[in-house]
């Protein structure tokens, strides 16, 4: 998780490679990877330029939040595969 969180950096954007990967996904798992992108970039932004966190602490803030859109695309997914 932390190593994920260090890529909310950078500023948001889905590039080529990311739209050949998210072909088969669902738009329901791929509006709410966008969400998390955005929020914590966000995130990041704020508790580092504003709160004046170290970025350690940011990263471990960010990598908590990133856990809940994780647990989000699960519950989504579980959803689906009952409905089929």
């Amino acid at each position: 998780m932390f190593e994920a969180a260090w890529l909310y950096r950078l500023k948001p954007k889905v590039g080529q490679w990311s739209l050949v990967r998210q072909k088969d996904l669902s738009q329901a798992a791929k509006d709410i990877a966008w969400k998390a992108q955005l929020r914590l970039y966000g995130r990041y932004q704020r508790l580092t330029q504003i709160r004046h966190k170290r970025s350690q602490v940011a990263v471990t803030a960010v990598a908590r939040e990133l856990v809940g859109f994780i647990w989000a695309i699960a519950r989504n997914a579980e959803g689906e595969m009952a409905v089929r």
